[in-house]
């Protein structure tokens, strides 16, 4: 029993998971800016396309 729990201990103590989740908030920020960036370009695109196919 005893070296079961030492090596849940080692598991639960890697620092392997922590950078995991550290890249997974990474990516999230990632897009998450990300989409807010096409949102806010993609109306201004939108109405430049508009524009030009009204000239059109």
């Amino acid at each position: 029993m005893l070296r079961l729990w030492t090596a849940f201990q080692a598991y639960v103590q890697r620092e392997e998971g922590a950078s995991m989740v550290e890249y997974a908030l990474l990516v999230a920020l990632i897009a998450i800016v990300a989409i807010v960036a096409v949102t806010l370009v993609g109306t201004s695109v939108s109405e430049e396309f508009q524009s030009i196919s009204d000239t059109l």
